[in-house]
């Protein structure tokens, strides 16, 4: 599963969402800092897409989504296992 990460403007197209709602999300704490996005200084914010996605999908089913993020982490190259 390849991540993703985009800009605001690019997150807000791609899941009809304005700015402000992406903000609020992040601010709220409905997603999760190094998960659903990342800063990358002060003024640089890169949201997950994917994972986005499927929060949307998922938001009646917590389950499902904790599935998901379960799965991208697995995925990171910090989680492989040393040889």
């Amino acid at each position: 599963m390849m991540q993703l990460f985009v800009s605001k403007r690019q997150a807000s197209e791609c899941l009809s969402l304005s700015g402000s709602t992406l903000k609020k999300y992040r601010l709220s704490g409905e997603w999760i800092e190094g998960i659903h996005w990342v800063r990358l200084n002060s003024r640089c914010i890169r949201y997950n897409l994917e994972l986005i996605k499927d929060w949307l999908q998922n938001r009646g089913n917590p389950k499902a989504h904790m599935r998901a993020i379960e799965t991208y982490q697995k995925g990171l190259l910090s989680a492989r296992k040393r040889r």
